[in-house]
């Protein structure tokens, strides 16, 4: 009887490397800003990519055969679906809820099993201007970790689908304490980390520590960098995160914090099959800029070993 094959690992030996719309400046379903997505997929194909997060939803087709049909004649693999929703207002429970089935399925029908949530910013995106308090009650925060566990288990048993839920600046799961009380007070069956590397750096946390300590957490990984000099900008000058973007935050590798190949170094050593996206907050930008990013930022991390030629072998 002919044995099963070895799992299929990756350069790295259990790093699979992507990109999403947001390094294409790509915010919002639609936006006067942003490139159409066609030019999107052709670029990310030229840049030499072959996986990708799905981004907003509504900005790449929401019908899976069409989806389907555009990344096939490209030969581009879905990695994860992207979705947005705030866990600490139940009262919004079942809003948010129809909108994350909605990425669940067509993630699901591409083919990936892992969503993104990104919790609201508490800045408008645009403005700067708070929407609401940046600090949550004891009320909220004594609901979170089970409301992330509750959607978790919903997505898992339901479409196949693993929850990472995504750190942001400006958001209430942004500092270092926050992302690790997430994780102290959910499950690690059903809710775990998407480790966005420039929003740790944003909030102050530290990436290697965190991959250190939770790294049986890390289900999901966003790679980028942040300049020093303008988060301490941020700091003197309390600036939004989309002001920060605007003076150009989110730098190419090697530049900015954290260091790239100190990541992909840590990350290796865990026992677990990971994607690793490129997310570089471009918005707005002139269509031309990001293709040249994307390559250079590609052609970077090949070096520090990241390839994006094979599937991981999911398990979380």
């Amino acid at each position: 009887m002919a044995t099963a094959p070895p799992p299929i690992r990756t350069t790295v030996g259990n790093l699979c490397l992507g990109s999403a719309p947001d390094s294409w400046g790509v915010w919002f379903p639609e936006d006067e800003h942003q490139v159409p997505y066609t030019r999107f997929l052709d670029e990310l194909v030229q840049a030499g990519y072959e996986w990708l997060e799905l981004g907003p939803y509504g900005y790449l087709p929401t019908d899976p055969q069409r989806l389907k049909a555009e990344l096939d004649a490209r030969g581009l693999k879905v990695s994860g679906g992207t979705a947005f929703g705030a866990l600490h207002r139940p009262e919004a429970w079942d809003e948010m809820l129809a909108h994350v089935r909605q990425v669940a399925a067509l993630t699901a029908a591409a083919g990936a099993h892992h969503l993104v949530f990104i919790p609201p910013m508490y800045r408008d995106e645009k403005t700067g201007a708070f929407t609401e308090s940046p600090e949550l009650t004891a009320e909220q925060w004594a609901g979170f970790g089970r409301a992330a566990d509750r959607l978790g288990k919903l997505l898992l048993e339901e479409y196949d689908v693993r929850l990472v839920v995504h750190p942001h600046a400006d958001s209430h799961i942004q500092t270092q304490a926050e992302i690790e009380r997430l994780l102290n007070e959910s499950d690690g069956r059903y809710t775990n980390l998407c480790l966005d590397t420039g929003h740790v750096a944003y909030g102050g946390g530290d990436n290697l520590d965190l991959i250190r300590r939770f790294g049986e957490r890390v289900g999901y990984v966003h790679i980028k960098q942040m300049d020093p000099e303008i988060l301490a900008q941020v700091a003197a000058e309390d600036l939004s995160f989309g002001e920060a973007v605007k003076r150009g935050v989110c730098v190419s590798p090697p530049a900015g914090v954290p260091d790239p190949a100190e990541v992909v170094g840590e990350l290796a050593k865990l026992d677990a099959e990971l994607f690793v996206i490129v997310e570089q907050d471009l918005y707005p930008c002139a269509p031309e800029v990001p293709l040249p990013i994307a390559v250079g930022t590609r052609e970077y991390l090949a070096g520090c070993g990241l390839s994006g030629t094979r599937r991981p072998n999911i398990d979380r």
